[in-house]
């Protein structure tokens, strides 16, 4: 993990509960030998979690349709791919009943009716053990703590005590279920004989995962507020909010960010934040606006720069085990603010072996690749200075970029999604196309297609679907390249952000020794930015500058709404 951490922002002796023990690397060793074997899925990507629902969904209506299970059945299989990893408690009790529908229901064939129940077995016993390590880690924490306990500190605002955490998941649990009920109810009404025999199945797994996000959203509010009951283990930790906007939790005297025992999604709250406001005068709620503005910023721009933020110490509240409920109370992103409480609204989620080599070699890999980005635009920029710090007898008098293949490449990626969804629709849909697609490629096309951005000696001219825009060099405030978008922030406040976005791989461009032209563009009009020694020695006229873009987008729209009307 990264080695570059800032140093760590403390927090006040009077925020740290008396006698609370600092949670150092020894101990934590104890509670990261405590998880399951490698095999047993603990903490599963992002994208697992959302392809295991979809693919329970498919699965339950293929063995349905296969008329080997019931619908019901088929269901309570298929979810036995989603509850080990997204629900071990749920898959505990159920997983047995799957396995005895299995052996005893439906026309399965013989091997695959065993193999079937030999599979259901072992997740059966993956789940236990999953289960198992939970209370060595809760043994590991409390040991660790030293039987030191202190009361969650109430949050402001907060309603008797009462604890908000898992209505969201009420709510989606609800609709989820009454969505399977629906379409489990009109599975005679579909047209295909074939999606009348898998929609039975698919209605029951729908509402199987509807009934398991209910069970999460119960399970999720009983341990918050099982915290808030009575006094709970404390433990001194380092906290930070790592690229994925999760916060990672390291041993005290992991001061260099080195190995992250778990992660956990939290909301922040500020303590102090109504005294403040009280003390600020009549104008306090404006600047606390303006702070809230400020920092939601700097947020986005560290999450688009793939940005750690900084470590901070924190008392953490709750025994952490996998699946736990939590609450931080930590010192504030900025030093000299007041101290925040960060109360958990997800689970738990260990890191790890094979999570933290996976966490480290991309970590390494994306240093590697900044460091080559980094290389390549200080050598764009090189240029762009000695083009004019150079003495040539004839100087450049102004400057271009415009759009190219990155963005063509994007815009032909959107028009392939495009004709493949309207290959397939008909009816009134066929209208919305009609008049929504033509409208929006007039619009955003032709500035796709063929943005164009002219330097000269007073500054940068942005060609639209109107006329040219100025910005004078004093009032640019930033040229940033964050991921796949490309921005220029003025001072001025009628000119506003120019950007563009198009698609990146970023393994390829380092693969290859690649600058993105979006990096290219940032590198060149920085260096001019900075240096006015690099900036075009003339000025442009109104032809250089880029001519409007609205014959283009009238064109453009003309030809989609002629395409979507009068093709078959």
């Amino acid at each position: 993990m990264s080695t570059h951490s800032a140093e760590v922002l403390r927090l006040p002796g009077t925020a740290i509960p008396e006698g609370c023990r600092s949670w150092d690397s020894e101990q934590t060793r104890r509670w990261t030998r405590g998880l399951p074997p490698r095999w047993v899925p603990v903490r599963a990507r992002t994208s697992v979690f959302v392809a295991l629902p979809v693919a329970a969904v498919a699965g339950a209506g293929l063995l349905h349709r296969s008329g080997g299970l019931p619908a019901w059945a088929a269901a309570l299989v298929a979810l036995c791919l989603v509850w080990p990893v997204l629900r071990p408690e749920a898959a505990l009790v159920l997983v047995p009943f799957a396995a005895v529908a299995v052996l005893t229901s439906g026309d399965l064939a013989r091997p695959v009716r065993l193999g079937l129940a030999a599979a259901l077995v072992g997740v059966w016993a993956a789940v236990g053990l999953r289960l198992a390590a939970r209370n060595r880690q809760r043994a590991a924490a409390l040991e660790a703590a030293d039987g030191v306990s202190a009361e969650v500190p109430p949050a402001p605002g907060a309603a008797d005590g009462r604890s908000e955490r898992g209505t969201f998941l009420l709510w989606s649990g609800l609709v989820t279920v009454v969505a399977g009920g629906i379409l489990y109810a009109t599975a005679d009404l579909w047209d295909l004989a074939e999606d009348r025999r898998v929609v039975p199945a698919a209605g029951w797994c729908l509402a199987g995962l509807g009934l398991t996000v209910l069970h999460s959203a119960v399970l999720a509010r009983r341990r918050a507020a099982g915290l808030r009951r009575a006094p709970v283990a404390v433990l001194r930790v380092l906290v930070r909010e790592n690229r994925e906007v999760e916060t990672e939790v390291f041993a005290a005297d992991d001061v260099a960010a080195l190995r992250p025992l778990f992660t956990v999604s939290v909301s922040t709250t500020e303590l102090d934040g109504a005294a403040q406001g009280d003390n600020d005068g009549g104008d306090g709620g404006d600047r606390d606006g303006d702070a809230v503005e400020r920092d939601a910023r700097e947020l986005i721009a560290r999450i688009d720069d793939e940005r750690a933020g900084p470590l901070r110490e924190a008392v953490l509240y709750g025994t952490p085990y996998d699946g736990a409920e939590v609450v931080f109370l930590a010192a504030a992103a900025k030093a000299g603010e007041p101290p925040v409480l960060e109360a958990s609204v997800g689970p738990v989620r260990p890191v790890t072996g094979a999570a933290f080599r996976r966490m480290t070699r991309a970590e390494r890999g994306r240093a590697f690749r900044e460091a080559r980005q980094e290389e390549l635009r200080g050598a764009a920029a090189a240029v762009v200075v000695a083009e004019r710090t150079e003495g040539k007898a004839d100087p450049v008098t102004a400057r271009r970029w415009r759009a190219g293949w990155a963005d063509w490449s994007g815009v032909g990626l959107v028009l392939l999604f495009l004709a493949s969804y309207w290959h397939g629709s008909s009816g009134w849909w066929t209208y919305v196309f009609g008049v929504g697609v033509p409208l929006l490629a007039a619009l955003m096309v032709p500035r796709r297609i063929a943005w164009r951005i002219t330097a000269d000696r007073e500054g940068l001219w942005f060609n639209g679907l109107g006329a040219a825009r100025h910005l004078a060099w004093e009032h640019v405030r930033a040229v940033e390249c964050e991921g796949a978008r490309l921005r220029i922030h003025s001072r001025q406040a009628s000119f506003g952000e120019w950007r563009v976005a198009s698609p990146r791989w970023p393994w390829l461009e380092t693969r290859f020794g690649l600058l993105h032209p979006y990096e290219r563009t940032a590198a060149e009009i920085t260096a001019m930015w900075q240096d006015p020694a690099a900036r075009p020695a003339g000025l442009t006229d109104e032809r250089r500058r880029g001519r409007a873009l609205w014959p283009l987008g009238a064109a453009i729209g003309i030809a989609s709404a002629a395409l979507v009307l009068f093709l078959p």
